[in-house]
């Protein structure tokens, strides 16, 4: 079999059950239902957690430069994400729009890199998900043991582990696991439940943005970009660090194409999918630079390299401690959200690899009772609750960002081919001037990745060769 070897939309389109006779799913979901979830899936862990750390370890209060730079990138790869969500309007996001336009071995290395996205991303928004609620408890009169609630592995100088005394983090690891069994079970989701989540986060972020400009300290802000320091970690600060904050944060963003994986379900994807893709980014965008002013207006960003800095920040405030346990409360009702749609989407991945002969069939089965992928979602759950468990929230976030911008210049890099190769196919929305936006996509995704540290690419590295072992070692022959 051909390595480009290409899926029809028809192919694409086969209902999870692997029944064609079925109808695909219901197209229901309007601009507003989508844009909704986007705002629900990218208000979650870079707002209540990375931008803290991303703040203190790199870009200091010039992390609001860092989400412009993150912004503007995922402005361009959403563009990209739009033409191909009305163009193939099928569940599956990036890794389908590959099999069906460029064929299988690009679709092979999005997906192995959705992979990555996905769990990694699971396991980031477990570690700060245990962190608001640890902090929740003690608000009640709960303690749990540091050893319980901290990573018991840390990286120094690249690949060498170094224990740090902790056991386990368990609240984390319990949480994948409950969300495990809720995925396994099925769930029903309703958009008032989503509405009802969105409005809770969204309350939130307006009450500290609301209140905490009030009694921001100025000199917080001075200088925007500390000068830059060299250790034996590295550099941190200056214009290297707030690129290297853009490229952690840019995790931040990468609801937005969960939005992409429900184009089968809009009911006008031409004009919809846009709608909701870029309206949630630029509504989310604006939210982020607010609450990165108020936090490091509020504290130094030096204070902020904490799972959970928006406590931080407003706890050093006497006339703001109220608002700790609203934080509280919704940091872990949106974080678990957030980690509910990245679990799923790496089993869905998983799922659908696994349906075109790509990952062993064991991982396609659907349970004749609950009707999901119930071994595609344990193991996910597994491997989720391991990384949670055992690993710091920075390390974890790196990988997601490099993964995640791979995924999205590959996307870029994929419109601009078709574009030159397929001229007349149909594309119910264009990207606007896209012999400038797609390679502008690939250019910044490329320029943020850049910044991430030489570790970072390593794993990456590491990654994707495993990747390549597999397709080429199991997944082609399979597929032929």
């Amino acid at each position: 079999m051909s390595l480009w070897t290409k899926k029809t939309i028809a192919e694409a389109s086969v209902d999870n059950d692997g029944d064609e006779s079925r109808p695909t799913l219901a197209r229901s979901l309007n601009a507003w239902n989508l844009t909704a979830l986007g705002i629900g899936a990218i208000i979650g862990a870079g707002i209540f957690v990375l931008t803290g750390s991303a703040a203190a370890q790199y870009a200091g209060p010039g992390i609001v430069l860092s989400f412009v730079l993150a912004a503007t990138a995922c402005l361009f790869a959403g563009l990209c994400y739009a033409e191909f969500s009305a163009m193939v309007p099928v569940a599956g996001s990036a890794y389908t729009y590959a099999y069906v336009t460029v064929g299988q071995f690009l679709a092979w290395i999005i997906g192995w890199d959705l992979a990555l996205e996905y769990l990694f991303a699971s396991g980031t928004v477990a570690v700060g998900w245990s962190g608001y609620f640890v902090n929740l408890l003690k608000q009640v009169g709960i303690v749990i043991p540091a050893a319980l609630t901290s990573a018991p592995l840390t990286v120094k100088d690249g690949f060498h582990f170094q224990t740090t005394g902790a056991f386990l983090n368990l609240p984390a690891v319990l949480m994948v696991g409950l969300i495990t069994l809720l995925l396994y079970v099925g769930i029903r989701n309703s958009a008032r439940v989503n509405g009802i989540i969105v409005l809770l986060k969204l309350l939130v972020v307006f009450l500290v943005i609301g209140f905490g400009l009030f009694y921001v300290v100025p000199a917080h802000w001075s200088p925007l970009i500390p000068a830059e320091v060299v250790d034996d970690k590295g550099s941190h600060y200056g214009w290297s660090g707030v690129l290297r904050g853009a490229g952690v944060i840019f995790f931040a963003y990468i609801g937005f194409d969960a939005v992409s994986t429900t184009a089968q379900e809009a009911v006008r994807p031409q004009r919809d999918m846009p709608i909701g893709i870029l309206g949630s980014l630029v509504f989310c965008t604006v939210l982020y630079i607010l609450m990165s002013l108020v936090l490091t207006g509020l504290v130094s960003y030096t204070e902020l390299n904490v799972p959970h800095p928006v406590v931080v920040a407003i706890e050093a405030v006497r006339q703001l401690h109220w608002l700790a346990l609203p934080v509280d409360i919704g940091a872990v009702a949106g974080l678990t959200t957030v980690m509910l749609v990245m679990m799923l989407g790496q089993s869905r991945v998983l799922y659908a690899m696994s349906r075109d002969k790509l990952l062993p069939p064991v991982l396609s089965k659907v349970h004749p009772t609950y009707r999901t992928p119930h071994v595609a979602t344990v193991v996910t759950g597994v491997l989720a609750a391991l990384l949670a468990g055992l690993f710091p929230i920075d390390i974890l976030g790196e990988l997601v960002s490099i993964g995640t911008l791979l995924a999205f210049a590959i996307v870029c890099a994929c419109v601009l081919v078709l574009r030159i190769t397929q001229p007349h196919m149909e594309r119910p929305f264009k990207t606007p001037l896209f012999w400038l936006v797609c390679p502008l996509g690939v250019l910044v995704c490329g320029y943020l990745m850049y910044g991430l540290p030489g570790d970072t690419w390593l794993r990456l590295i590491i990654w994707m060769v495993i990747g390549f072992f597999v397709y080429f070692g199991y997944s082609r022959r399979r597929a032929a």
